[in-house]
């Protein structure tokens, strides 16, 4: 159930947001060492969006997993914000992540939960 929300005021092409989102997917389940079957990638881009006064781009990321190491999350976060920077352009500076790990019984699937 690895889901990563991505919101940046970036504006991804048409041409690019399918390779974008395979490669947010591959690199989710790689870094978390979880099937890609599960991972679930939400693109929003081109928001109004203001960090640190100005309107450069930017992105605020929401990466939720059953079991997410916290003594993980600074690699996470290095790994994420280079995907970001390679990909649309965005400096590791103008990045928010934020990590939850939410208890198997508050996420549901398939008619269930976890």
């Amino acid at each position: 159930m690895p889901t990563l929300r991505i919101t940046t005021n970036a504006q991804v092409s048409d041409a690019d947001r399918g390779d974008f989102l395979a490669k947010a997917s591959r690199t989710v389940a790689e870094m978390l060492g979880k099937p890609e079957s599960y991972v679930m990638i939400l693109l929003e881009d081109g928001r109004d969006m203001l960090f640190a006064g100005s309107d450069a781009p930017t992105a605020y990321l929401e990466l939720k997993s059953l079991g997410l190491p916290e003594s993980k999350s600074a690699d996470f976060s290095s790994t994420l914000c280079g995907l970001l920077g390679e990909r649309l352009g965005i400096p590791a500076g103008r990045i928010y992540i934020e990590f939850a790990a939410p208890q198997r019984h508050l996420f549901g699937w398939n008619g269930g939960t976890f």
